[in-house]
């Protein structure tokens, strides 16, 4: 069975754990936090810089969530992949999925690093520049959505891994406004996916450890 290293709270770990569940591959769930030294040893030792997901398959060792969600098409699961086999469709899929990483997921991920920061360490400019990437990533992904249900290829993908917990975040940190309706009517359907409702269902015990929790409502 292969073993998963991440925590439920965080957003890559996420994207991976909607894969599993979507292609029903059963695995070994390895917490990273303090109360687990052996399983951050080990990430240490398996991650540039000790970040999760990582996943183990016997003496295979991939680490990012793309890759990951790529492995696992290949090597587990019967269901569709979440890549597409035509070339041509995998690349808009993986366009989307670095669109949700980089330009949704990143920035919320500064605001974040920002305010745990020790005191006095905090940029007083970050959260500005944050909000100005998102007011901009949000309106592209409200135009690109619009007449769309999924965010590459009419189908679910990929890019709606990426997606479901960036928009989370991102929607918490730092609203959606109500007029792209487009974007937001997208993050509904992805909060009612079964495989992300239950992701979501899974992370609430750790809610109040979000730094930016009290910003919006995460539902």
């Amino acid at each position: 069975m292969i073993q998963i290293y991440g925590h439920p709270f965080a957003a890559f770990y996420w994207k991976t754990l909607i894969a599993l569940y979507e292609r029903d591959v059963p695995f070994q769930f390895l917490m990273v936090d303090g109360d687990h030294p052996d399983h951050v040893a080990a990430v240490s030792r398996l991650a540039p810089t000790g970040q999760f997901p990582v996943l183990v398959d016997g003496e295979q060792t991939v680490i990012e969530s793309a890759a990951i969600i790529e492995y696992l098409d290949l090597h587990h699961g019967s269901a569709p992949p979440l890549v597409p086999a035509d070339p041509r469709a995998a690349i808009e899929a993986r366009q989307m999925d670095s669109v949700f990483d980089d330009y949704i997921m990143s920035p919320l991920s500064r605001m974040v690093f920002n305010v745990i920061r020790p005191e006095g360490k905090q940029d007083p400019h970050l959260n500005e520049e944050a909000h100005a990437t998102l007011d901009k990533s949000y309106a592209w992904a409200n135009r690109w959505m619009e007449g769309r249900v999924w965010a590459a290829n009419d189908s679910f993908s990929i890019a709606d891994c990426a997606a479901a917990p960036a928009l989370f975040y991102a929607h918490w940190g730092y609203p959606i406004p109500a007029s792209l309706t487009a974007l937001r009517e997208y993050r509904n359907r992805l909060l009612i996916r079964p495989s992300i409702a239950r992701v979501v269902d899974e992370a609430r015990p750790w809610r109040e450890i979000f730094p930016l929790k009290g910003q919006n409502s995460p539902d």
